[in-house]
C-alpha cells in the first residue's frame, strides 16, 4: 500500500484543489518527497519538488502518471561548454591580432 509520507501529500493536493475556484490553478503543496509516485488523483494539482537547493513546480499532467516526482525536477544546472581557450592545440592556429 501506500506509505503515510505520500498520503499525506496527496492529502494536502486535495485540500489545495478544494480550496481553488473553478478554472484557476490549485495552489503549490511543497515536498521532498522525489520518490514518490504520481497517481491518477494527482492530475491538475500543483507540486513544488524539492531539488536540494529549491522547489520547481511541477503541474501534473495525465501523461505523468506512473512516473517519480523526481525526473521532473532536475538536481544539477546542465553544462555548456565555452569556446576554447589559449591553451590546447587548436590555439595554433588562431591569428594573435
Amino acid at each position: 500500500g501506500i506509505k503515510r509520507k505520500p498520503i499525506t501529500v496527496l492529502k494536502k493536493l486535495r485540500k489545495a484543489k478544494r480550496d481553488t475556484a473553478y478554472g484557476e490553478k490549485p495552489e503549490a503543496v511543497k515536498t521532498h518527497l522525489r520518490n514518490m509516485v504520481i497517481v491518477p488523483e494527482m492530475i491538475g494539482s500543483v507540486v513544488g519538488v524539492y531539488n536540494g537547493k529549491q522547489y520547481i513546480n511541477v503541474e501534473i499532467k495525465p501523461e505523468m502518471i506512473g512516473h517519480y516526482l523526481a525526473e521532473f525536477s532536475i538536481t544539477y544546472k546542465p553544462i555548456k561548454h565555452g569556446r576554447a581557450g589559449m591553451g590546447g592545440k587548436g590555439a595554433m592556429f588562431v591569428p594573435l591580432s
